[in-house]
């Protein structure tokens, strides 16, 4: 279904596209800069993007930033802004109640796959396949949780390719979402959903402005990426109370963080670390809090 046309998501998509060039217009800190590679090189076999856009001093530091990356759930960030869309729009109320079913079409061929409760993050939901559910509940869910099970719902109610053009419309260029997740069928054919740094921080950029959506919903993106569950990565490397507002995403060898982060008493900073290649998830998840950390000094002393 081809996406509808939105006046408003093309404005704001210039808005976006002048405060990125004003960002880039900044050299990143050198130290900083060494500081960050240093920790990468200590791990020889990382492939490491970061995205670090400072949004009180223009300050900001790209690493492999276009590199395209395997999205695990950070994919879940296009899926919310395009469900919200539809729900500003007037598709649907966020309070409406949808049958919670665990019976999905492969990508690859058409035929039906199930999720495995063992595999998912919130094995609760589980528990009510067969009922209906909030809308609300399942995009809390698929955030705060990860939950695979309301993903695969979501993107069943607003269609893949509708979140791959919303992403589009925003700028996140290399960004795909062609399915849900756990289809074992379509990542043994190669059909994996995509992102980049870059993409991840346009996309976080379009939420904190609150241009983009009515300031209700643009506002209810941000409390439920505040309210994420899993903060064993960037927040680790922040003082502790420090706000984040983030997703996190992570298979076999992959781990990633992107997030808003408001330290107290000044704009917020946007920080996206990608990773593939470390096997253990606490090695990778260390190093992106380590990041975290020097990023967060770097932009302190800026302030």
């Amino acid at each position: 279904m081809k996406l509808e046309g939105n006046r408003i998501f093309r404005r704001c998509f210039s808005i976006l596209t002048a405060t990125a060039i004003a960002v880039t217009s900044a050299p990143a800190q050198q130290p900083m800069r060494e500081a960050v590679l240093a920790r990468i090189a200590s791990v020889p076999q990382a492939m490491v993007a970061v995205s670090f856009n400072d949004l009180q001093t223009g300050d900001q530091l790209q690493l492999n930033a276009d590199t395209v990356f395997h999205a695990a759930s950070t994919m879940k960030i296009p899926v919310m802004i395009e469900l919200l869309r539809r729900s500003d729009q007037g598709a649907f109320s966020l309070d409406q109640d949808v049958l919670l079913v665990n019976s999905f079409a492969s990508l690859a061929d058409g035929s039906p796959f199930s999720l495995n409760k063992a595999d998912d993050d919130d094995t609760t939901l589980y528990a009510h396949v067969g009922e209906r559910v909030t809308i609300r509940d399942l995009l809390r869910r698929m955030i705060t949780r990860s939950s695979n099970l309301a993903t695969n719902e979501l993107i069943a109610l607003v269609g893949a390719s509708n979140v791959t053009a919303m992403a589009r419309t925003l700028g996140a260029a290399k960004t795909h979402v062609l399915r849900g997740v756990e289809d074992q069928k379509a990542f043994d054919a190669g059909l994996i959903n995509t992102t980049t740094a870059a993409d991840l921080a346009t996309l976080l950029l379009a939420i904190e402005s609150r241009k983009v959506l009515s300031a209700s919903k643009s506002d209810e993106m941000r409390d439920i990426l505040l309210a994420q569950e899993d903060n064993v990565k960037i927040p680790a490397g922040l003082p502790p109370g420090t706000r984040v507002a983030h997703k996190t995403g992570e298979i076999t060898a992959v781990s990633h963080d992107a997030a808003i982060v408001y330290p107290d008493g000044r704009k917020p900073f946007i920080l996206v670390v990608l990773t593939r290649g470390i096997k253990d998830p606490g090695e990778s998840a260390r190093l992106i809090a380590d990041i975290s950390r020097i990023i967060y000094s770097h932009a302190m002393a800026a302030h």
